[in-house]
């Protein structure tokens, strides 16, 4: 995999807006401290013929956890019914850039989508050249048949954190803010323990981006060694409940080292009181 495998740029999308085996989804999502509505925004104005994945919505609804992926079925129903099928291009953006946009992007490859990519700079690149948006109510697309086939092997439970941990043959890697990570700054959902779990190694997931955008291959390579990731072992991205933590693995992806999995439940799992949870700064062996 390389940077042209997971992104498009405007300029490609432009040119392809109507093309009928192409699908434009807005996967904007945003933190409470943000204070942004992802679908009140797609409301109001998005790509021309976008359509809105709402991570807050297709989602395992049984869970108490923010964003547990769906059942296979329940996945291919939903995105089914926004007019996604087997064998189109999906192409994925979101309101800051590149934040919410890898986590979409993620859940659809893990359900067996082959062509899906980012838009390199998401919607305020596409804003600021002036490119044509649509503000009047969206249009529904033609239904479509998603065949779902769900990859376990991308995602891992907190059994398997525990055992990487232990182990040591896989390294976890944290995007969460270094003071969360370091248990000095309380969590900004209720009820979950301030730190990280024991062992696990810490990138935030913000010193990957500049303007929106994933920086360079060689800014990655750096900011990866310098938070103690060995790039020739395999391992599992956390965060706060699974969005952040795509940074990190799409990151990877991008210099071909691509992540082992993704722990879904992540801190919002971890941290509620019946693991151990560590203090203070990653300790790099």
């Amino acid at each position: 995999m390389s940077r042209e495998d997971v992104f498009v740029s405007t300029e490609w999308l432009a040119e392809r807006l109507n093309a009928p085996d192409i699908v434009v989804v807005d996967a904007s999502w945003y933190l409470p401290a943000q204070k942004r509505d992802g679908a009140a925004e797609y409301a109001a104005r998005r790509i021309p013929g976008a359509v809105h994945f709402d991570i807050d919505k297709i989602k395992d609804t049984r869970s108490s956890l923010p964003h547990m992926l769906p059942s296979a079925p329940e996945f291919a129903a939903a995105v089914g019914a926004l007019g996604i099928g087997d064998g189109m291009r999906i192409v994925v953006y979101d309101g800051l850039g590149f934040f919410s946009a890898p986590r979409v992007r993620w859940t659809f490859k893990v359900f067996g989508a082959r062509d899906v990519v980012i838009l390199d700079g998401g919607f305020p690149k596409w804003l600021a050249e002036g490119r044509p948006v649509e503000e009047d109510s969206p249009k529904a697309r033609q239904p479509r048949v998603f065949t779902a086939r769900l990859d376990n092997s991308a995602v891992a439970n907190a059994d398997d954190v525990a055992r990487a941990t232990a182990s040591q043959a896989i390294q976890v890697v944290d995007a969460r803010a270094a003071d969360r990570f370091r248990g000095e700054a309380p969590e900004p959902r209720p009820g979950l323990a301030s730190g990280h779990i024991p062992g696990s190694l810490n990138l935030p997931s913000s010193q990957l981006t500049s303007d929106g955008r994933l920086k360079s291959p060689e800014e990655i390579v750096t900011l990866f060694r310098d938070a103690g990731v060995d790039l020739d072992k395999p391992s599992i991205m956390t965060c706060g409940s699974g969005v952040s933590a795509v940074i990190l693995s799409t990151a990877l992806e991008t210099v071909g080292k691509p992540a082992k999995a993704i722990y879904d439940g992540s801190w919002s799992e971890w941290g509620m009181g019946e693991r151990p949870v560590a203090t203070g700064p990653a300790k790099q062996d």
